[in-house]
């Protein structure tokens, strides 16, 4: 019967895992099998594959057939090679020993590029997780600095409105003032008076400390006035009281000597004095 080394599908839905078995041709895929030879996992980078080396190449010289992704397999892990070095070995073009040296050094450089696109995959993830986390860093730096922007302004708000609001109680107590303490408005406005009226007040003082000349001359004058009366008025007193003790004769004689005033004797004595200086 036609036996072929073929995979058998397990695993879930868009997970499959393979089973790498020797099975009759004709039966369904994931049917009855011979002999279970490894298992295939592609879901990891490289790809996961187990394989019992010596079974395989057992079953590859006995004749039989693999599928296309079973020989892909077999010959990744050397399977292939093995079979072609020992059929070689057959014909002599060389020996057994030479085969198992020439395989070691194919395994060995296979083995080499293996390991080195596990490391080149590996340094791709670290870098990637190096430039995720580096941007994440720069991220998370960003959204701190707007954080601490956010709570700069909000302090200088809350200050703002802190100082509004002293403002404001400021400005209540200014009116309240007039209203509650009259008096200290009065004298809060009376240390705070502008300079032109400190100045108003002082040449006023001045003012009233020098009074003009005029001013005094004009009071000395009317007090010089109510001292010493008028002749006429005690002229007039005196005749009075000498009609009332007197004859009419001896008050026309008392006229007569009145009308001749003190004021008018040194005059006339005057007078006297010129002619006699003339008539010398």
């Amino acid at each position: 019967m036609p036996v072929k080394i073929r995979m058998s599908r397990h695993g879930r839905k868009k997970r499959p895992f393979y089973h790498i078995v020797v099975a009759d041709s004709r039966a369904p895929r994931d049917g009855r099998l011979i002999e279970r030879l490894g298992s295939y996992n592609p879901n990891t980078n490289p790809a996961t594959i187990e394989l019992d080396f010596d079974k395989a190449l057992d079953w590859l010289q006995k004749g039989a057939q693999p599928t296309d992704t079973c020989r892909a397999i077999l010959s990744y892990k050397g399977v292939l090679m093995k079979k072609h070095l020992l059929e070689g070995a057959k014909k002599g073009a060389f020996t057994e020993e030479e085969a198992e040296k020439r395989f070691e050094a194919w395994l060995t450089e296979k083995e080499s590029g293996i390991q080195a696109k596990i490391e080149s995959l590996a340094k791709k993830k670290d870098d990637a997780e190096k430039a995720i986390l580096a941007r994440e860093t720069e991220i998370n730096l960003a959204r701190a600095a707007e954080i601490e922007k956010k709570k700069l302004d909000a302090v200088e708000t809350a200050a703002a409105e802190a100082a509004e609001e002293v403002t404001e109680e400021v400005v209540e107590e200014e009116m309240r003032i007039p209203e509650e303490a009259p008096v200290a408005a009065e004298e809060v406005k009376a240390e705070e008076t502008p300079v032109a009226e400190v100045v108003e007040e002082k040449k006023e003082e001045v003012k009233a400390e020098e009074a003009p000349v005029a001013e005094v001359v004009e009071e000395k004058k009317e007090e010089v006035k109510a001292e010493e009366a008028p002749v006429a008025e005690v002229v007039e007193e005196k005749k009075e009281e000498v009609v009332k003790e007197t004859p009419a004769k001896e008050v026309k004689a008392e006229e007569k000597k009145v009308e001749e005033t003190p004021a008018e004797k040194p005059a006339k004595e005057e007078k006297a004095e010129e002619k006699k200086d003339s008539d010398a």
